[in-house]
């Protein structure tokens, strides 16, 4: 195997991270039905009718899908509507739950926190780009360009 080579985890499969000063232990889960934990908002892979991907970022050259945190009682679906309207100047068409992460941390500042995240596949219309929040950058590239920007290998978001 290619060093460079990303291998899936499968789901429910644990593997640590390192975020924000504290060690967590993430996983991947389906669609069917949310681990427990702390909801933690939504992201988004957002895809225009023409095949472009939608990228935000905030210095114009780190490159993000667009989420963020449920405000008040809100369910995953409308924090993913709203996230996305806000950060990208983007209306949900469509969208397709593609299941939840659900990081535990397990040292650090947050220490004995659980969260959760749903992850989306969401069909958009593009409005004007006029940043109002924290986004202060839109991009939309092919798809398949996804891979270059990232340096994550392939992902098959297209279908």
């Amino acid at each position: 195997m290619d060093s460079n080579e990303i291998v899936p985890a499968c789901d429910g499969e644990e593997f640590t991270a390192r975020v924000n000063g504290g060690d967590w232990i993430v996983a991947w889960h389906p669609g069917s039905k949310a681990p427990e934990g702390t909801p933690h908002g939504a992201t988004a892979i957002c895809l225009t009718a023409d095949g472009g991907l939608v990228l935000i970022g905030n210095d114009g050259e780190r490159w993000g899908l667009p989420g963020g945190r449920p405000e008040k009682e809100e369910s995953w679906v409308q924090t993913l509507h709203r996230e996305v309207l806000e950060e990208a100047c983007a209306t949900v068409v469509q969208a397709r739950l593609l299941g939840f992460s659900r990081g535990r941390c397990v040292a650090g500042p947050e220490k004995g926190l659980v969260l959760v995240r749903s992850m989306w596949r969401a069909e958009v219309e593009l409005a004007p780009w006029k940043p109002q929040f924290e986004i202060a950058h839109r991009r939309v590239v092919p798809a398949e360009a996804w891979s270059a920007i990232s340096g994550s290998g392939g992902s098959g978001l297209g279908s």
